[in-house]
């Protein structure tokens, strides 16, 4: 077996077993639902700075939804950290200051309140698959059967990172085998090969095309062998302002929120 095609293995080995549990699952247990932390946020007086560590996925939407939060709160300055699940789970876990964590997926979530780092969580958004390819789409791709031609350089998020585990799982299901040419940390870094035009596609989030406008095309994976994400959102045990990371937990629940995350291609929890 060659190096490639090993690294393969792991990778669709790894997806499999950390497989998606479905979107629309329940908040971890001694999560706050989404009625407890607004109750909490509307009575109290927040000012100052709420660092919020995101999945790499949601930094459209969630730069959006700091500008509404910021507007509706004058005295709060938002701070965003965009990165992968699991390595923003790894820095909450070393001691970052961070007031709020939006994971990617329920099991990097899980890290952290296992960690104690947050007391729960409760599920904001869903995300489904979706291939990606220059504009032009060179190497005439159509299903995910087509990643696996001869030829065709496809790039995958790393086996630990969310959107790796998803497109795991999506190769699972349609049993397609492939050797991807780079295994990127993040879902970002993903798109970004496609738009440079260094590989023929790419595995990420609908919401990524979307958010990328005219610079990929996206390709649909049938709903038979997609896989969907549940997003958790969690006000963190050790946040240094705790009153502005409850605030903003219950405004990405809220009716504002969800339909910011509506606009930018998410599905409801």
């Amino acid at each position: 077996m060659t190096a490639r095609r090993a690294l393969t293995a792991v990778l669709v080995a790894a997806g499999v077993a950390a497989a998606l549990t479905g979107c629309g699952s329940t908040a971890s247990p001694g999560s706050p639902g989404a009625s407890s932390v607004a109750g909490t946020s509307s009575t109290a007086s927040i000012t100052g700075t709420v660092n919020v560590f995101a999945a790499a996925s949601l930094q459209e939407t969630f730069t959006t939804l700091k500008k509404s939060f910021e507007a509706a709160h004058p005295g709060v300055t938002v701070t965003p950290n965009f990165g992968a699940s699991s390595a923003l789970a790894q820095q909450i876990n070393q001691g970052a200051p961070a007031d709020v964590f939006a994971s990617a997926a329920q099991s990097t979530m899980d890290q952290v309140v296992q960690a104690g780092g947050a007391a729960g969580s409760t599920p904001f958004a869903t995300n489904v698959m979706e291939i990606a390819v220059p504009p032009a789409n060179p190497a005439g791709i159509a299903s995910v059967g087509d990643l696996a031609r001869s030829g065709v350089k496809v790039a995958l998020c790393q086996s630990q990172v969310p959107c790796g585990s998803a497109a795991a799982k999506v190769l699972a299901n349609a049993k397609v085998t492939l050797a991807p040419v780079t295994l990127e940390a993040d879902v970002k870094a993903v798109l970004t090969k496609v738009q440079l035009g260094e590989v023929d596609a790419g595995v990420v989030y609908v919401t990524d095309v979307k958010a990328a406008g005219d610079k990929v095309k996206g390709i649909p994976i049938a709903s038979d062998v997609n896989a969907c994400t549940s997003y958790p959102i969690a006000a963190l045990t050790a946040a240094p302002n705790p009153a502005a990371a409850a605030a903003f937990v219950a405004y990405v629940l809220s009716p504002e929120g969800q339909q910011i995350l509506s606009a930018g291609g998410f599905a409801a929890p």
